[in-house]
């Protein structure tokens, strides 16, 4: 099965970020996922190939607490951020996954600055 043009420079330079970014577990990578209609997050200890923590867009709290998913992906990262302290986490390096850091990605990113990780 061939890929769309699309998907090839999504995978192409998903693998470019994916060779340059690692988590560890005082710095685990924190992971995003995007779909159509929500937004997932996880914090990735790869030398275990442990997820720390995740948060998502389909969670009730964040269901009720914005109408517009621009926001609902800022309350993602606050949410995320929240877990993340919880557990003693306050560094991480960011994956965009190969998504343009613009619009949700980057309102998740800064909602989880605002609730106190660092990267």
């Amino acid at each position: 099965m061939q890929l769309s043009k699309k998907r090839a420079l999504k995978l192409r330079i998903k693998r470019r970020i994916r060779k340059k970014v690692r988590g560890t577990a005082d710095r685990p990578r924190l992971s995003v996922f995007r779909s159509n209609r929500y937004i997932y997050v996880q914090l990735i200890d790869d030398d275990r190939g442990l997820t720390l923590a995740s948060a998502s867009s389909r969670e009730a709290e964040i269901q009720q607490g914005a109408a517009r998913p621009i926001d609902r992906s800022a309350l993602v990262g606050k949410l995320l951020a929240a877990r993340a302290r919880a557990k003693g986490i306050e560094k991480v390096v960011f994956d965009r996954n190969g998504y343009r850091y613009h619009g949700n990605v980057r309102a998740l990113a800064e909602g989880a600055r605002e609730g106190g990780l660092i990267f």
